[in-house]
């Protein structure tokens, strides 16, 4: 199993991504969200200058933050400057659209986009559709080496329902999970299952399970300061995407379950935000970043409970079952301003 970190792109991430590769790291993934963090292909930019090794993925691209010609261009980009280390990560769309008050692109349509994309990084002429019709699209001097269309971009799908896993397999490509309320393995299983019926041997998967969580030790007060810091955001984007389900943007009834009772408190909060009519303004701030001081409702021990988090050993036995389960990669996600936690996390990706 292949070890990667994950950043919420910032000009300065190249730092730490030349940092990941001198500590072995297979990978540096980085976040297209664009009300929150710097564009994702300045930030990739210059952590291919800096870097040789790593390889660079965008974790993941939106099909409705760019056209598909310039998706494909900045890839392409991408891999002139890094030939052969870049990696297409593609999903329908959470936090970049979540914090425009828009839903998730449907499947459909990010098949299509997907296809122009691939077809235009294989050479091909490619039909686009915009709001004036079809076009056929495609790089019309790419033998001049101002971009890199030689060197293969794998296609990576973030998929975590029947369908969007359906899609996956039907593509063929790598498989990105997010860690959370599911089971890892269960999840993992439904996706060879889509594999296989799609035509596929299942050692051709490559699976990637993208996860926060800190490395704990000190005593309670310092574990309870890392446990907020380095694992909290993802325990809060929990709620903040429980809370798009129950309101405008879902429209679904509040469900009971495991965080039903906590997530009625965050509600309460979550109701007082303004403007009324774009209350996700305010519940995406400082996503996967920042425990926001009214998230009260985040505790260490819920954390601790929602996160890939414990001490060295607790870490490396939990790794080592989930390269036991099958996935082919892992991914850290280190949050912004603990960049640092990159040190723990190599010694125990080493240990396991």
């Amino acid at each position: 199993m292949k070890y990667s970190v994950a950043f919420a792109s910032e000009v300065d991430s190249w730092k730490w991504a030349k940092r990941a590769e001198e500590l072995g790291f297979h990978a540096a993934w980085f976040y297209d969200t664009q009300l929150l963090n710097p564009d994702i292909f300045v930030c990739m930019a210059l952590a291919a200058h800096e870097t040789s090794r790593i390889r660079l993925g965008t974790g993941v691209l939106i099909p409705s933050n760019r056209i598909e010609p310039v998706a494909a261009n900045a890839l392409a980009s991408l891999n002139k400057l890094a030939p052969g280390r870049i990696d297409f990560g593609i999903g329908t769309g959470f936090t970049a659209r979540r914090t425009m008050g828009q839903t998730a692109v449907p499947l459909k349509r990010t098949r299509q986009y997907v296809e122009v994309v691939r077809s235009m990084l294989a050479g091909e002429i490619a039909e686009w559709s915009d709001s004036d019709g079809p076009h056929k699209v495609k790089f019309l001097d790419p033998e001049l080496g101002l971009i890199n269309i030689a060197d293969e971009i794998p296609l990576w799908f973030s998929a975590f329902g029947p369908k969007s896993q359906q899609l996956t397999a039907e593509l063929g490509a790598g498989w990105l999970n997010f860690f959370g309320l599911a089971d890892p393995t269960d999840s993992l299983n439904a996706m060879i299952s889509e594999w296989q019926q799609a035509g596929r041997d299942e050692s051709t998967l490559q699976s990637n399970l993208f996860f926060l969580g800190a490395v704990l030790t000190g005593d309670q007060e310092a574990v309870e300061a890392r446990l907020m810091a380095q694992a909290g955001p993802a325990t809060s984007v929990l709620f903040h995407n429980l809370a798009d389900e129950v309101g405008p943007m879902g429209g679904s009834n509040l469900r009971a379950g495991p965080l039903s009772n906590v997530l009625a408190d965050y509600l309460k909060v979550h109701d007082g935000y303004e403007p009324a009519d774009a209350r996700y303004l305010q519940n995406h701030k400082g996503h996967l970043m920042y425990v926001r001081p009214e998230e009260t409702h985040v505790t260490p021990e819920l954390v601790k409970s929602a996160t890939l988090s414990g001490t060295h050993d607790e870490l490396v036995e939990h790794l080592q079952a989930i390269a036991g389960a099958g996935y082919t990669q892992v991914t850290v996600q280190v949050v912004h301003g603990h960049e640092g936690a990159l040190e723990d996390w190599a010694e125990v990706f080493n240990a396991v």
